[in-house]
């Protein structure tokens, strides 16, 4: 079957219709062309104004600072300003829903973490974007870990000896976390899951006021951050068991992984950049590139090793896209079996 010319269709067609057809088709092109060439121009200068970094979380938490040490030296390999527009709420989700719905022009990006792209879709339903759909994936920037944490008159002195002691207590030990649907209560189930233990959980509103708990021996694990965990053990009140990583982290070399006990085993709270969807590929490839630079940078290195972050390696969007896409399926398996909710 011969195809369609519609060009020659709407210029061969009768009189009484032939001027209001071409006029149609003249402006459609007209159209379409404006828009390539807006898009084009729009890469191509990119960027000539400040560029605003939703962070969907409060100033001076750890996504905070995290945003303020890349983005200063972001904002010299680009050229231009790294705004830091803090917009927490709904545990990220407002923040996120104001990065998606902001024009696709590279001057709106959201910095994510595991709780916005990889949790929030698997704990609520009613989330007023699609984490998939609503974005464009810039870079993978940073991953944060966590530490097994016991009372020091625990008896278990490594993972296999807590196990081991949980299995020979079922019902009787509790963990503690930062709250319900959190990286902190996720983290215990998916380790409860995989060693096959049974252990209460009592949610805080936030693990500073579960340390003393800790501490006192009232509460029997729990699974935080490297940085805000690391300096009690190093006083002496808490014992580490080890690192959520796959390997021994450089921020805790002392630390064994839980992997080594648990094959498979692996939780990070990672950081992202992202666009609206529909950002152009060239604008995608200039912040990849910033990003990936300033990671490299042996001050930003140092900076965020003190915020107790791990600098991701540089890579692609697209492999940022498959991190999370495997990182999301993790926990949305692990919110089923569990029958996990944020309420």
């Amino acid at each position: 079957m011969p195809m369609r010319c519609i060009a020659c269709e709407v210029f061969s067609t009768g009189p009484e219709s032939s001027t209001m057809k071409r006029i149609q088709f003249i402006q459609g092109i007209a159209a379409a062309l404006c828009v390539a060439a807006s898009t084009a121009g729009l890469a191509q200068g990119y960027p000539n104004k400040p560029v605003r970094l939703i962070v969907p979380f409060p100033a001076a938490g750890a996504t905070d600072l995290f945003a303020r040490t890349l983005g200063q030296k972001m904002s010299e390999k680009l050229g231009t300003t790294l705004v830091i527009d803090n917009k927490p709420g709904a545990g990220g989700a407002i923040g996120s829903d104001m990065a998606a719905k902001a024009p696709a022009d590279g001057y709106t990006l959201l910095l994510a973490t595991t709780s916005t792209h990889s949790i929030g879709p698997a704990i609520s339903s009613k989330l007023p974007y699609d984490t998939v759909r609503d974005f464009t994936p810039i870079a993978h920037v940073g991953d944060a870990p966590s530490i097994m944490l016991v009372p020091v008159n625990s008896p278990a002195k490594s993972v296999r000896e807590w196990i081991d002691y949980a299995k020979k207590n079922p019902g009787k030990l509790n963990y503690a976390s930062s709250g319900n649907g959190t990286i902190v209560q996720l983290t215990a189930e998916l380790f409860k899951s995989q060693a096959g233990v049974f252990v209460t959980h009592i949610p805080y509103k936030g693990t500073a006021l579960a340390i003393p708990d800790l501490i006192s021996g009232k509460v029997d694990v729990l699974f935080d951050s490297l940085p805000t965990g690391m300096p009690h053990v190093r006083d002496g009140r808490l014992r580490a068991l080890g690192v959520t990583t796959p390997k021994r982290s450089p921020l805790a070399p002392e630390l064994p992984p839980i992997a080594d006990t648990l094959p498979g085993f692996e939780s990070n709270t990672w950081f992202g950049f992202y666009g609206p969807k529909g950002l152009p590929a060239d604008i995608v490839a200039r912040v990849n590139k910033a990003a990936n630079e300033a990671l490299a940078d042996p001050e930003v290195k140092e900076k965020l090793s003190r915020l107790g972050i791990e600098p991701a390696a540089a890579g692609t969007p697209e492999q940022f896209a498959r991190m999370v896409a495997a990182d999301a399926a993790k926990w949305k398996k692990i919110v089923v079996e569990r029958k996990i909710t944020n309420e």
